[in-house]
Order: structure tokens, then sequence, then C-alpha cells
């Protein structure tokens, strides 16, 4: 595996690309609880949202066993691009797709999604062939099981992929907590149960010493 140097995500030269987390697929996930995977992605989605990031949403074959795209999604990205492929499993083969990353201008691409080894890592790897940096989440996307996952995790490391978290999107996208404590304390709190401790303790401190 190739040395790749660290590479901080900016919150102005990126954009998230949400792939495929569509109710058919979403039945597939099982490297990781239905719950903590919902909660996962939407956690992401919140990020975006917070931190002002283009947003792109795509769907495969939606008329097909792929099923609709989660509805939470739609109510939170309304002006989004949305591209529903007619076919394509790769993504980045769709020119409207590729075209809507290309508009946003930004360089850096945060992408997760469903199944990881192809609706994911079909995408990260020709973005990287298209020059972007790439910063995949890896608990927003799933797929069958650990072996098909960390096959398509070694896939793209070994491409030059980012692997993160959606804790760790938000937290390196904020880079200092001085910028919006209770911003994004809050969004913790919302997907981090035991992150309400943390916040709880906080107000509690702000109020005795104000």
């Amino acid at each position: 595996m190739k040395n790749t140097p660290y590479t901080r995500l900016d919150r102005d030269n990126a954009a998230v690309l949400l792939v495929d987390h569509q109710a058919g697929l979403l039945s597939l996930v099982r490297d990781i609880e239905p719950d903590r995977f919902k909660n996962n992605v939407l956690a992401l989605a919140d990020a975006a949202k917070f931190f002002n990031l283009p947003t792109i949403l795509t769907t495969s074959f939606e008329t097909g066993p792929n099923g609709p795209l989660m509805p939470e999604l739609k109510t939170l990205f309304p002006d989004a691009p949305y591209i529903a492929r007619p076919g394509q499993i790769n993504a980045w083969d769709n020119p409207d797709f590729v075209q809507a990353i290309k508009a946003t201008g930004k360089k850096q691409l945060i992408i997760a999604g469903v199944v990881t080894e192809v609706c994911v890592a079909f995408v990260a790897l020709s973005a990287i062939e298209a020059g972007f940096e790439v910063f995949v989440v890896a608990d927003a996307s799933g797929t069958f099981n650990a072996l098909t996952r960390d096959a398509a995790w070694l896939r793209m490391q070994a491409a030059g992929v980012h692997m993160m978290t959606w804790f760790g999107v938000a937290c390196e996208l904020q880079r200092d907590w001085r910028h919006d404590i209770e911003g994004l304390g809050a969004l913790c709190a919302n997907h981090i149960p035991d992150y309400r401790n943390l916040m709880t303790s906080y107000h509690a401190l702000s109020a005795a010493n104000p």
C-alpha cells in the first residue's frame, strides 16, 4: 500500500455525494446494525447541512429492486441535485452526475453509499482517476458482510482514497471548537447518545460560570 500523505478536509473545497441510499439496497447492509447505519447516514447528512457543503443525491434504477431514496435525505436536501440514474451501476458513468459534481467547483469529494464495494468504490475510484481528492465515509456506507467491506476498503485505500467516519469528517471540517460550540455539540449529541452527557456538563459549567 502506498504512503498517502495527510490531507485535511476543507469546508470551502468539499462536496458530499450520497450514492444509492435506497430502500431495497439498505436491506442488504449487514456489516453494521440497521439502526446505527441509518443514524450514521443521517449524521453525515446533517454535517453536510451544518457546514453548508454542496450535496448531490443519486439513485440507481429506482423502479427496480433498488427502490426509492431514503425520504429523510430528500427532506434534508430539497434543492440539491437529484440524479435518478436509469441503470448505470457506476454513478460516474452518468453524465448528469459528473456534471453536477463539476458544477460545485469543489476538488474534495466526501462519498458514502450502498453497497460499499460497488456504488461507493466505483465512484471513489473514478473520482480519483479524474483528479479529485476522495474521502469515503466508512460508517455511512454499508454492504453484505465484513469480508466484502474489507476488500472494498483495501481497494480504495490502495488507490489513494482517504477512509473516514462521519464524526471524523465533522471534526476535521470544524477545525476549532470555538467556531460554533453549540452547533457542533448539538449535531454530535443528536447522533451519539453518550455525547449528550458532554453537552449537559458543558451547559452546567457555563451556567455556573457565566
